[in-house]
Parts: structure tokens; C-alpha cells; sequence
């Protein structure tokens, strides 16, 4: 699974390279210097298409690339228990829901953590899977969308079915096809597990 920040170049349907956003940028500057030609980027984690400011030196893209720092002033003090991490914000429920809340031990606050703990333990294995398809079917809507068998492909993986989906993109362009395998790869380790 791709946990990192990672993206990927391509060059029409040819893998350009692969890796950290700053070597990507590199690599994607130094192949417009000798073949000015389409190449698109994606974030692995995503599969959404990104774009880079190539502009300048190597080191002024890395600059670029790098997160903004954060403020160093004082965040004014709100209410909450700061001390424990706990952030004050609003929520809005019906008045259904703040009676049934109020009448629960612990009250409202309470209550709504413990049942926010209980889906993230239930539904951990979800999300990475739900991610893993809508960024595998990204990548693949933007550079497979007009293949053979792309349709039912994308069908097959957000019904969890690899084998279908490996015998569906069989005959896409190999670096095309890797990615969008690699990208979906999670979201078929828990149809694995159950089985």
C-alpha cells in the first residue's frame, strides 16, 4: 500500500519515473528539455492528476515542492482541554439526535467519541479500500478510459473481483496497466483476506 507521498510521471503511455514529488519533477524537466511532450503526473495516493512549477533551478522547484512552514505565533488559547489535545468545535445534529445524546451516560461529548473510536476501528480496513479504488479508477478514467475492456474493469475492481480485473487489463499498455494494478492492489487484499 502507498503510504508515503509518492507520484508518477508518464510519457504518453511510457512510465517516466516514479518516486518522491521532487525526483518526479526532476525527471519530467530533464525529458521536456530533450522531447518536449505530453507527460502527466499522478499522485499515487490519490490517482488525481497534480502539476509541477518546473520553472528555474533544481533548486528553486525543490523549494517550490516544499511544505509551508507552519506560523510559529501562539494559537490563542480556546475552549476545550487543550492540554489533552481536545479541540472545541460546533456540530449540528437534529433534536432528535441531542435528545437521544443527552440521554446517554457521559453526555453528548462523550458519547459521539466513543462512537467515532468505533468506526475507525471498524471501518479501518474500508477506507484504505475505498481509497484505493477511486484511485485506481482516477488514474484509469484519465489514461485507459478509451482502452478495451476499461468499463467492466472498473466495474470488477469496485466489486472487489481481481481476477476479473487482472484478465480485463491484460492487454493494456504494460506501464499503464502495472500502475493501475499497483494503485488497486489494496482494495483487493481484504476481498484476499476473506476469502
Amino acid at each position: 500500500m502507498i503510504t508515503q507521498s509518492t507520484c508518477t510521471a508518464f510519457a504518453g503511455e511510457r512510465l517516466l519515473a516514479s518516486g518522491a514529488p521532487l525526483a518526479v519533477a526532476l525527471s519530467v524537466k530533464a525529458a521536456q528539455r530533450v522531447s518536449p511532450s505530453t507527460i502527466l503526473i499522478f499522485d499515487d495516493l490519490t490517482g488525481r492528476q497534480i502539476d509541477f512549477d518546473l520553472r528555474g533551478s533544481p533548486e528553486e522547484i525543490a523549494a517550490r515542492l516544499q511544505p509551508p512552514a507552519e506560523p510559529a505565533t501562539e494559537a490563542p488559547r480556546s475552549t476545550g482541554r487543550p492540554k489533552l489535545g481536545v479541540v472545541s468545535r460546533e456540530v449540528t445534529l437534529l433534536p432528535r439526535h441531542w435528545d437521544w445524546l443527552a440521554a446517554q451516560p457521559g453526555g453528548a461529548s462523550v458519547t459521539l467519541r466513543k462512537l467515532v473510536e468505533a468506526a475507525r476501528k471498524g471501518d479501518g480496513s474500508g477506507v484504505s479500500v475505498r481509497q484505493a479504488q477511486e484511485a485506481a479508477d482516477r488514474f484509469m478514467s484519465a489514461m485507459l478510459g478509451n482502452q478495451p475492456g476499461y468499463e467492466e474493469a472498473s466495474r470488477a475492481l469496485y466489486a472487489g473481483d481481481r481476477s476479473r480485473f487482472l484478465a480485463l487489463s491484460e492487454a493494456w499498455p504494460a506501464d499503464l496497466r502495472d500502475h493501475a494494478r499497483k494503485l488497486a492492489g489494496p482494495a483487493f487484499a481484504a476481498a484476499t483476506i476473506a476469502d
